[in-house]
């Protein structure tokens, strides 16, 4: 091996959760599975933003949406404050090298972000990106390199399934009906994440042929949850909780699985003690090399997550710990904002049956060990009072330290963007355009 710092290569999907082969789901998922096994898998990764820009850019510059700007979707018009904050600035600073092909989302053009290079694709799709990807390695300039590579897999529209028998014999979903609709949305996912590990495979061969496995740290991971009702844009665990595996320089070795509660914000100081430079001083997460070298058993005692805009404004923001998630929705809308929620058979099911007139509460409260699937809503029950405000009390203490805009009241969205309207079934509804003073 080497010395000196590692090469990098980040490997990202989109809306996929934690559904794959490593992680206990019956999906075919070899590429990703062998990565576990010879790397390190963090069992409870979270991202802190369940929306595709907004936990991306959190990712990459180390901080909550409300934070670093990304409070909604790039290519609707919503970007970071200051994109010299991104991660590639660090490490181009630190002598990396720094290349971006297939999806990034964090830009409206990826030019704007920093790249050294960043290659033009036909489309963001695995079959497209991966081989592209693979020869890009072998004509990187220099080293230590940083080369960020998307995938479109697993977002919306799902591959058809690869076979009757998939659509037939499928588990729906979790949290919905079992159903011929369902089982056969559900195997859609399942065909779209064999084409992504086949795309990780491509570039992990790819790796391993140019000798360059051994200096190269591989980071894979995904930015929110799977895109069905009830995950994705969501601040349940379906919503926030990804797949995060790491193989290379580091102490990210040996097959092992970390229990212990990680977030999205803990890869960029990691990034910074790899290349031994030193974290900027807006990071909000921490390096998971303590953790990873069993200096320390865990590294956070709580999580926090926000949403503000997704297709449409829905402002929510939660704190997790081991046993607990409390969230609180803001505003006075208390009926399900569709619009952020991704069309599909599983969502047409489910509105068939009046979900979209299923008020949401205010407060929630979950005991995530007796409820795991945050279905028991405790926010009101008296015997669980003295949590509930320790939580919501905690909860506000960290939105006052970051400068959370949602205390001082609704946070308008950037002019010239364009959003969606809370009353809307879809987002592929026309958009409004939001004018100066952020009126829509």
């Amino acid at each position: 091996m080497a010395e000196g710092p590692p090469n990098v290569l980040f490997l990202h999907s989109h809306d996929t959760g934690r559904h794959l082969e490593p992680y206990g789901f019956p999906v075919a998922t070899p590429n990703l599975q062998q990565l576990a096994a010879q790397g390190v898998l963090f069992r409870r990764a979270f991202c802190v933003v369940p929306t595709c820009s907004g936990s991306r850019a959190a990712l990459l510059t180390g901080q909550v949406g409300h934070s670093n700007g990304m409070i909604g979707l790039a290519h609707r018009g919503f970007a970071l404050r200051d994109y010299a904050q991104h991660l590639v600035h660090t490490l181009r600073d630190a002598g990396y090298w720094t290349g971006q092909i297939g999806e990034q989302h964090v830009a409206r053009r990826p030019d704007l972000i920093g790249f050294d290079q960043v290659v033009p694709v036909p489309t963001t799709h695995a079959e497209t990106v991966a081989p592209m990807a693979a020869r890009l390695l072998g004509e990187i300039p220099r080293r230590p390199f940083f080369l960020a590579v998307g995938f479109n897999e697993t977002h919306r529209e799902f591959f058809a399934p690869s076979s009757a028998h998939d659509a037939l014999y499928c588990r729906p979903a979790p949290g919905l009906p079992d159903g011929p609709e369902t089982r056969a949305d559900m195997a859609g996912f399942h065909a779209s994440a064999r084409a992504l590990d086949q795309g990780v495979g491509t570039v992990l061969r790819a790796l391993d042929e140019l000798g360059l496995v051994e200096d190269t740290l591989v980071v894979y991971t995904t930015d929110h949850g799977i895109a069905f009702p009830g995950a994705k844009a969501t601040l349940y665990d379906r919503g926030l909780g990804v797949a995060l595996i790491a193989r290379g320089p580091g102490g990210f070795l040996g097959g092992r699985v970390i229990d212990a509660m990680v977030s999205h914000l803990d890869l960029y100081p990691t990034m910074c003690a790899l290349a031994g430079v030193p974290a900027p001083p807006f990071l909000q997460g921490r390096s998971l090399l303590p953790l990873v070298r069993r200096e320390v058993d865990r590294l956070h005692d709580a999580l926090f997550a926000e949403a503000t805009y997704h297709a449409a404004y829905e402002p929510q923001r939660a704190v997790r710990t081991d046993r607990w998630k409390y969230i609180r929705r803001f505003g006075d809308r208390r009926l399900p904002v569709l619009a952020n929620v991704d069309d599909g058979p599983s969502k047409d099911v489910l509105l068939a049956a009046g979900w979209g007139e299923r008020e949401i509460a205010a407060e929630q409260l979950y005991d995530l060990v007796l409820d795991p699937d945050e279905g028991a809503n405790l926010a009101a029950d008296p015997g669980h009072a003295a949590v509930r405000a320790e939580l919501a009390a905690r909860l506000e203490r960290w939105m006052r330290e970051t400068g959370d805009p949602l205390l001082r009241g609704p946070v308008p969205a950037p002019p010239g963007a364009e959003i969606n309207l809370p009353d809307q079934r879809s987002p592929s509804e026309p958009t409004v355009r939001v004018g100066p003073g952020g009126s829509a």
